[in-house]
């Protein structure tokens, strides 16, 4: 078995090699500054279209957090020809489908359909970028859906300690403020403020679309320059969102919550994937916390029963990244666990990994991969995200070359600088023991 296990993890690491690939996509950039992907996928009679603006949560006003998440809540129900209602008949009645969302980066619309419908979903996805009418009515529903979404949020204790240990994180940064707002900023969200934000955000010089699926080049430009050529960009710059910075000390923070088990959450500012250390930090995170055979699972939960979830993992984003360290245990038993996170922590950058540990968690990095890509739609949302991140469309191969060159070297170094259990912020969601 051991023999079996090592054969396939240097198969593995073997397939990461680098090699001459094809481009995951073409890109190109339009007259009005729309960067344009386009993936052809020959074989598969669907095509995915994804547009990535740059105009999420992190350029919230102060005092109106959640606009960004309400505009992509009502961006698909009205425009100036079709009504919602009319919107979904239309998409639906050639099975597609036509949804927006926002996150703190960006906001996105999402388009699914047949090839033979590509036009009419262009159409419908341009009629949605052009000319959206944010109908009063339904700014009112989604306000509405927003305040209640908040509200059982706080019965989530890993959704209210994600939200504490940002606030943490990011100390003054838009970062540490939800996406969704707060119930007191969604009562100050208004219709004018939803036209204002779009107003000032969605422009073509700041987004990205990839075409995936059975088109060709040369049809995707022409079919979006057909739709989206005589969308002019503003004199104006546009508006920017500082890098995070390490802040204040890190803090501790206990939230009371008559619960029989506690979430207990560790974090601090990391490294985004342009810095070379990422790739270690990634290999060291999962290591720590990322499966069952990593440290933390073994100790806390196998060993000492103590945890009914425990995992580490990077957060990466445009503006800033982050490391964070969990577990969900009895209320008794928060300060052994805690101090149990803390040693692993520390021997990470005390102690060289094994090889053993480091081969699985290469294995699995690389091995896991390709399930990003196994979709047009997974495809679509990876280009435009190595686009807006400023990755490179050939990161899917540097990513797999770079976690397969880290060494035992590598992961101590770096988590010596990042897991050093001093540095974490920490945030307990639960009773007091």
């Amino acid at each position: 078995m051991v023999t079996e296990r090592l054969a396939l993890v240097s198969l593995v690491l073997l397939l990461a090699a680098p090699v001459a690939a094809a481009p995951l996509a073409h890109r190109e950039v339009l007259p009005n500054g729309i960067v344009l992907l386009v993936a052809e996928r020959p074989a598969i009679p669907l095509v995915a279209v994804r547009v990535l603006m740059r105009a999420g949560a992190a350029l919230d006003p102060p005092d109106r957090d959640g606009l960004a998440s309400l505009t992509g809540a009502v961006l698909t129900r009205g425009t100036s020809k079709r009504t919602g209602p009319a919107l979904d008949a239309a998409i639906e009645f050639v099975g597609g489908s036509l949804e927006a969302a926002a996150g703190r980066d960006s906001l996105n619309v999402s388009l699914r359909v047949l090839r033979k419908d590509l036009g009419l979903g262009l159409d419908l996805l341009a009629d949605v970028l052009l000319s959206p009418a944010f109908p009063a009515p339904e700014v009112a529903r989604k306000v509405a859906e927003l305040k209640a979404a908040i509200k059982r949020s706080e019965e989530d204790p890993a959704a209210v300690a994600s939200r504490a240990l940002a606030r943490l994180v990011y100390p003054g940064h838009p970062y540490g403020v939800p996406v969704e707002g707060t119930l007191e900023s969604a009562d100050r969200l208004t219709r004018e403020d939803v036209q204002g934000f779009w107003r000032a955000h969605a422009r073509p010089d700041t987004t990205v679309i990839a075409v995936v699926g059975q088109v060709t080049v040369a049809e995707a430009r022409r079919e979006i320059l057909a739709r989206l050529g005589g969308w002019q960009r503003p004199a104006a710059a546009p508006a920017t969102v500082p890098e995070a910075t390490p802040g204040a000390a890190p803090r501790e923070e206990t939230i009371a919550r008559e619960l029989t088990q506690a979430t207990i959450m560790f974090g601090r500012q990391a490294i985004r994937q342009t810095s070379p250390d990422y790739f270690p930090l990634v290999v060291a995170a999962y290591v720590l916390g990322g499966g069952s055979t990593s440290r933390l699972y073994t100790r806390v939960r196998d060993q000492a029963g103590l945890a009914y979830s425990i995992y580490s993992f990077a957060s990466p984003s445009r503006y800033g990244a982050s490391f964070i360290a969990a577990a969900q245990t009895r209320t008794a038993e928060v300060p052994r666990v805690i101090a149990m996170v803390r040693e692993e922590l520390a021997r990470m950058g005390r102690e060289p990994v094994t090889e053993h540990e480091i081969e699985l968690a290469k294995a699995y990095l690389i091995g896991s991969f390709p399930l990003r890509l196994d979709t047009s739609g997974k495809v679509a949302d990876f280009v435009v995200a190595v686009e807006e991140l400023g990755l490179g469309l050939d990161y899917a191969d540097r990513y797999r070359a770079r976690v397969a060159q880290v060494t035992a070297a590598d992961v101590q170094r770096v988590a010596r600088q990042y897991f050093a259990p001093d540095t974490f912020s920490r945030v307990v969601v639960g009773r007091s023991p």
